[in-house]
């Protein structure tokens, strides 16, 4: 133990997670450990405003695309940014832009649950992936987002708040297509210009692609398989069709 050099590894684990690490002396092995997974946590979080990374972003979309590719559940992923953010940092100085950025990312920490990932992905912008998320309660999401940031002003002193707003944009993974995050992402970035220039402070999100088959559809992926006089049901799924064709 004595021969490993982790001074640095130390460092950039910080006071708070220094102090909890098992003893090196009584629990070699488990210290080790406490440390490898302290640095992948500092790895995959932004270190301002305690959101994820982009590194971290990118593998979760991957996951969640390929998980929709092969299941056809919905996934939502949401693109935040903050209204006229230049305009606070040129007014109070960066650093109040900094604890602005932090006062945002606990808000949004707020409206998502554990299985969500918040990123910050750059700048000013932070994005939400939202897996299992069916078109009502994604709308929700982005709905409540906005209006917390809207009721929530950010504190700058004891006697002065600045009011905060965020345009939001989303994306459904395309059901059973393997696509790719850059396209995923750009296409909840169109949405989130949209939202922009329709006046900011607002939520787009693409319409989710419809994915039934039409009446007249039907007649012709059944005819020649279905008996005369054989009812169809009302709504079939076109990918419940093939696989039905291919058992």
């Amino acid at each position: 133990m004595e021969r490993l050099q982790l001074s640095e590894a130390l460092a950039l684990l910080g006071d708070g997670v220094r102090a909890q690490l098992p003893d090196a002396h009584l629990h070699p092995i488990d210290y080790l450990q406490a440390i490898i997974d302290g640095l992948c946590n500092v790895s995959l979080r932004d270190p301002l405003t305690g959101a994820t990374n982009r590194r971290h972003l990118m593998t979760a979309l991957e996951g969640e695309l390929d998980r929709v590719a092969r299941s056809g559940d919905a996934a939502l992923l949401l693109m935040v940014d903050i209204d006229h953010f230049k305009a606070v940092n040129d007014t109070y100085g960066h650093n109040i832009g900094d604890l602005a950025l932090k006062h945002i990312a606990l808000l949004l920490h707020q409206c998502v649950r554990p299985m969500d990932t918040l990123a910050r992905y750059g700048g000013e912008e932070f994005a939400i992936v939202l897996p299992a998320c069916q078109p009502a309660y994604g709308k929700n999401v982005a709905d409540r987002i906005r209006e917390m940031v809207a009721n929530e002003p950010f504190a700058i002193s004891p006697s002065q708040s600045l009011p905060m707003t965020v345009s939001i944009g989303g994306a459904y993974a395309l059901q059973w297509i393997r696509s790719t995050s850059e396209l995923w992402i750009e296409r909840a970035d169109q949405q989130l210009y949209h939202a922009k220039n329709l006046g900011r402070n607002r939520v787009c999100i693409e319409p989710q692609p419809d994915s039934t088959v039409t009446a007249e559809e039907k007649e012709l992926l059944f005819s020649g398989l279905v008996a005369p006089g054989s009812a169809y049901p009302e709504t079939t799924s076109i990918f419940q069709v093939t696989s039905s064709e291919s058992d």
